[in-house]
């Protein structure tokens, strides 16, 4: 579904509504102000984002498939019914597959979001870690090259082993509300189950400019990942308080999609 201005418009002033409540009766960092640093560019990336990164994405992934496509026999003017699946995995009824889809995509999510702290990846991620007081907001603060490989380097291997993606849209308004969830100025621990589900404290630790959380918490939505492979961040009794990076990422939107452009020239001459 294609997102419109005034849905986009109305879903800004309902969560602005429901976080802003939120984050009153249980903030991470105490005194945040809503109108906070960093605040327009986030509002501007709240219209950007869906309207012309998760427009562009779709494209490129549709061009990453091509070569599974033709080794599958399938013409490209019959793509779509790529992402129908194929075999046993498809045959599965939808909501199974969507489970096991939402398991794997975590898990390739996981790598990915390691992936992208590192080497020429970092200079686009780094737009996504340059806010410098955190909430709902900064989720959607992100480089369209970072949204369209990511996506890529999740649908690609999903779509080979031949799954329906269609069973993605059960997950889809969840994944989207939990991602805003996860970068809200909230305290939320989920006190035992914070080893089993991500929560805001979880991920507020990920973004913190803090030595200790540098490089921790990469998982997504289950951070037995991060348990296994050494990464887990998440100390009892204590909140992250900085946040942003070290990097000269500019402020403003327009500054900060061109920045991992301008920064790659520099490292290479």
């Amino acid at each position: 579904m294609t997102p419109t201005l005034q849905g986009i418009a109305i879903a800004f002033v309902i969560l602005s509504v429901v976080f802003f409540v939120l984050q009153k009766i249980w903030p991470s960092v105490k005194g945040q102000k809503t109108l906070r640093r960093g605040f327009l560019t986030d509002v501007l990336y709240w219209g950007f984002t869906p309207l012309v990164t998760r427009v562009i994405t779709p494209v490129a992934v549709g061009i990453a498939l091509i070569p599974i496509a033709i080794a599958n026999g399938i013409e490209l003017k019959d793509l779509k019914t790529l992402a129908e699946g194929r075999g046993e995995l498809a045959a599965q009824p939808l909501w199974m597959q969507a489970i096991q889809i939402f398991v794997i995509g975590d898990f390739i999510g996981y790598w990915q979001h390691r992936w992208f702290h590192g080497g020429w990846r970092w200079n686009f991620h780094a737009i996504h870690h340059s806010s410098e007081e955190l909430d709902w907001l900064s989720s959607v603060r992100l480089h369209p090259v970072n949204d369209i490989i990511a996506r890529i380097v999740q649908a690609v291997p999903i779509v080979a082993m031949g799954y329906n993606v269609g069973a993605v849209a059960l997950f889809t308004v969840f994944t989207t509300i939990y991602a805003i969830t996860l970068h809200a100025n909230l305290n939320w621990t989920y006190g035992p189950f914070r080893y089993v589900i991500a929560s805001p404290a979880f991920h507020r630790w990920h973004h913190t400019s803090e030595a200790e959380g540098q490089d921790k918490n990469f998982a997504g939505f289950f951070p037995i990942w991060d348990l296994i492979f050494g990464t887990f961040y998440m100390p009892k009794g204590r909140q992250p308080e900085e946040f942003g990076t070290a990097d000269p990422v500019p402020k403003g939107i327009i500054g900060q999609l061109i920045y991992p452009f301008r920064r790659r020239r520099s490292e290479v001459s």
